[in-house]
């Protein structure tokens, strides 16, 4: 496999709908992800568009006077890159995509969620949409090898998912946590010790798949609660992890409150667990919460409309992912076993939940029915049920 080969994004389409109808598009996800690529890929459909780089000073020179510069090239399609290195832009962008009054100015690459990039949402609230972009997904790369497990072990990062070997992938993501410990935190203007916030960075992993104990998690780094609370939301910012809220309704069940912490891609909760090769991660106790996780990850991210939360009750019975949208309620299981068992407690929450349908995604091969509305299906199964879920 190439590096340097173009994978289709599944996100594309959207984004030149979205240019179509908003003035500005933001492509938003982790550093190293592919945004850049894409970004180019799309640009390159556009006469003399215009891409810049903002963490290169050549680039960051021709803005010193934005408003010169965007009404000198108001006719074409600028693309923005890294856009928290000049947060300041945000004020120029609102007043240019005001008087030019039309459709696909702007694409703004970042590296931080709308809610840490505040001045996006603050001054061009109406004026832009927003785009995720996510390490790869199966659906993506199933033409290139049509291994799941490559992409299980190494995570959806395009240089590590398309490294040469195994080592190479695992040296990739152990400089990537570096780099984004001591130098990306540091840029998006927060000063916090790369060793304190690593330190909770590998505790996540292996609370991957676990309730957040924000006290039990102070204790350990010998900080506050509330401390700890700003650093995990920080990774969430980032989309290192993702916390995911529990299920609320009006049921006659307790549930729990707190969210469940999930490192976002499987191949870097490997790297901070330091497994390289997949019989490593076989024989790992977070084996069956690392396939969880991922498949976890790629099902919300096929599913980007959906409001995604986790139903537990405090007996500890518990379904992995609930999927809400209008009526419809989607509940998902996740399974690293060729034979899935379903426990009572699985049966006694789908009674209390009655959902339309229900999947159990496993690593196998072909999709099959158990009963009526409940399928146990391999990871390349999530796109057949996104088209007949909308």
């Amino acid at each position: 496999m190439a590096i340097n080969k173009y994978i289709d994004r599944t996100i594309t389409p959207k984004v030149l709908a979205y240019l179509e109808n908003f003035p500005a598009v933001a492509i938003l996800g982790p550093r190293q992800v592919g945004k850049s690529t894409l970004a180019k890929n799309i640009v390159a459909g556009f006469a003399n568009a215009i891409y810049l780089d903002l963490e290169l000073a050549s680039d960051r020179q021709k803005l010193t006077n934005p408003e010169i510069f965007f009404e000198r090239y108001k006719n074409k399609l600028i693309c923005l890159d890294e856009i928290q290195r000049a947060p300041e832009l945000f004020t120029s962008l609102r007043g240019i995509i005001d008087k030019n009054d039309q459709n696909g100015q702007f694409i703004i690459l970042g590296s931080a969620s709308p809610d840490l990039i505040r001045q996006s949402s603050e001054s061009l609230a109406g004026r832009i949409a927003f785009v995720e972009l996510a390490p790869f997904l199966f659906k993506e790369v199933e033409n290139e090898s049509g291994d799941v497990y490559t992409l299980w072990l190494r995570g959806g990062f395009p240089r590590s998912y398309l490294a040469n070997s195994d080592e190479l992938s695992l040296v990739w993501r152990e400089n990537f946590v570096q780099t984004f410990l001591e130098r990306d935190i540091p840029q998006l203007g927060f000063r916090i010790a790369s060793e304190t916030l690593g330190r909770l960075w590998r505790m996540c992993s292996h609370m991957h798949g676990q309730l957040v104990n924000l006290s039990n998690l102070g204790q350990s780094l010998g900080m506050s609660h509330t401390t700890v609370r700003s650093y995990l939301e920080l990774l969430s910012h980032t989309f290192m992890i993702r916390l995911l809220s529990p299920f609320s309704a009006n049921l006659k069940k307790r549930l729990v409150r707190s969210p469940k912490l999930y490192i976002r891609d499987s191949g870097i909760l490997h790297a901070l667990l330091g497994l390289e090769t997949f019989e490593e991660l076989m024989g790992h106790h977070l084996f069956g919460a690392s396939w969880e996780g991922m498949a976890l990850e790629h099902t919300i991210q096929t599913f980007p409309r959906w409001s995604p939360t986790f139903y537990r009750t405090s007996d500890g019975t518990e379904l992995d992912l609930v999927l809400e949208k209008a009526n419809k309620r989607f509940v998902f299981e996740f399974k690293a076993s060729k034979a899935p068992e379903l426990t009572r407690g699985f049966w006694n929450s789908i009674e209390q939940l009655k959902p339309q349908s229900v999947f159990i995604i496993a690593p196998i091969d072909d999709a099959y029915k158990i009963e009526k509305n409940i399928t146990i299906a391999p990871l390349s199964y999530l796109t057949t049920i996104a088209e007949v879920g909308m």
